[in-house]
């Protein structure tokens, strides 16, 4: 046996890519994180853990692909990359799954703020945008879905468990550890919770559905269903919910399956490859977000991009028509006609001057050579954060869901940086 000195510092070599993560992180204004902080110097209370280490280890596991709490964990124990962000400071997965998802709104500005800082030193531009959504796996099997009735007997099963189990333990406290007995009922009443909400989104669906004429259903297809849009002349099914995540909702995927999903979209500059902003939901459709997003720029970075390239599934003739007339000169594809013999980029009876625009501007080789910036901007960008574990939602809700994305958002923007201020 012998006795080694050990330098943490020396053991990193100084080119690694956790030395950058730190530098990037140490630019960022933080004072939202460390406002909130209550146990500060001369006031009792532990000694929290330095918001701007809990960001560097996220954004670097996040670069990394670790997307869970307690594998970040292990590596802060084990992996010297970690343990030399960690700077000696002790760590544990709660403290880091709580982080991870209790500050969207931060996130969401330092995004903004990585992105605006790069269109001062003119490395990006908002001339132009692609925007792309990717579904992304939720943390709820397809099990999970329920009907109204279905869930009206669990929230009952919940609840005479929660009080199956109150009672074992006034009958004989003795029977199990206090821990034990403590995990037990935080499990029911979290079941019930969660039933609760189920049922609870379960109720606003059907009364959504029943006063829609042409309902959208949150369900797959099964054997023998009419495809989409068929009438039938049958009422609509009622809406399934799962007691797993409630905001969670069953949509097509690129294999052409069916599984519960988030629709995670971002808005990215085809000059840089940065991503400028971040939308999360439920709706399983990409239709009617274009107008959404190109005001939301304008408004986060007082300029409208000039030009908007998205795919098929976002061209609605009404947000079309409404970006015209602000100025924005929408790229997406035109729909083929059902009659293979007309003009698919002539305008036609009833068109807005907007949308007339857009069909005789697709139709030119220009507006073709600009719409394949698109698939080179956003589809790479959507593939960057497969590569980095963005493949299923490992927390539940929209909110935290969105969280997770921006933290993918943000590790993509800082890579970037890092490659444009390089050259």
């Amino acid at each position: 046996m012998s006795l080694r000195p050990l330098s943490l510092e020396d053991l990193l070599p100084p080119d690694h890519r956790a030395r950058f993560v730190w530098a990037f992180a140490e630019r960022l204004d933080l004072s939202a994180l460390y406002g909130a902080i209550k146990a500060v110097e001369g006031h009792p209370g532990h000694p929290p853990a330095d918001p701007r280490i809990l960001l560097a280890l996220w954004l670097y596991a996040t670069v990394e692909g670790v997307g869970s709490a307690r594998e970040l964990d292990r590596l802060c124990r084990e992996h010297v990359c970690f343990e030399w962000l960690c700077g000696g400071v002790g760590m544990n997965h709660t403290t880091l799954a709580e982080f991870r998802v209790a500050h969207g709104a931060v996130l969401e500005r330092l995004l903004t703020d990585s992105f605006a800082a790069m269109l001062k030193t003119g490395h990006a531009s908002l001339v132009r945008v692609a925007q792309d959504g990717m579904r992304v796996r939720a943390a709820a099997g397809a099990a999970s879905f329920r009907r109204r009735a279905s869930l009206a007997r669990c929230r009952a099963e919940a609840a005479a468990e929660v009080a199956r189990l109150r009672a074992e333990l006034e009958a004989d406290p003795g029977a199990l550890s206090r821990r034990q007995a403590a995990a037990r009922q935080r499990a029911a009443a979290d079941r019930e919770r969660r039933v609760e909400a189920a049922l609870a989104v379960a109720e606003q669906l059907a009364a959504k559905r029943q006063g829609d004429p042409c309902p959208q259903s949150e369900d797959p297809p099964g054997p023998g269903d009419a495809p989409a849009g068929e009438a039938t002349g049958k009422p609509p099914s009622e809406p399934r919910v799962s007691t797993t995540d409630a905001e969670a909702r069953v949509m097509k995927m690129p294999d052409g399956g069916f599984r519960p999903a988030f629709n995670l979209g971002f808005a990215s500059d085809p000059r840089s490859t940065m991503i400028a902003a971040v939308t999360l939901d439920n709706t399983g459709s990409d239709k009617g977000q274009l107008r959404p997003m190109s005001e939301w720029l304008a408004a986060t970075y007082g300029q409208r991009p000039g030009e908007h390239l998205v795919d098929g599934g976002f061209a609605k003739l009404a947000d079309i028509e409404a970006l015209a007339a602000a100025g924005v000169a929408v790229f997406a594809p035109v729909p083929k006609p059902r009659d293979a013999a007309r003009d698919p980029h002539a305008p036609r009876d009833g068109d807005g001057p907007g949308v007339a625009a857009w069909r005789r501007r697709m139709g030119s080789e220009a507006a073709k050579a600009v719409y394949k910036e698109r698939a080179a901007t956003a589809e790479c960008v959507n593939a960057q954060c497969r590569n980095r574990g963005l493949l299923r939602f490992l927390v539940r809700g929209l909110e935290k869901a969105k969280a997770v994305g921006l933290w993918h958002a943000l590790a993509h923007n800082m890579i970037c940086t890092g490659r444009l201020l390089a050259t």
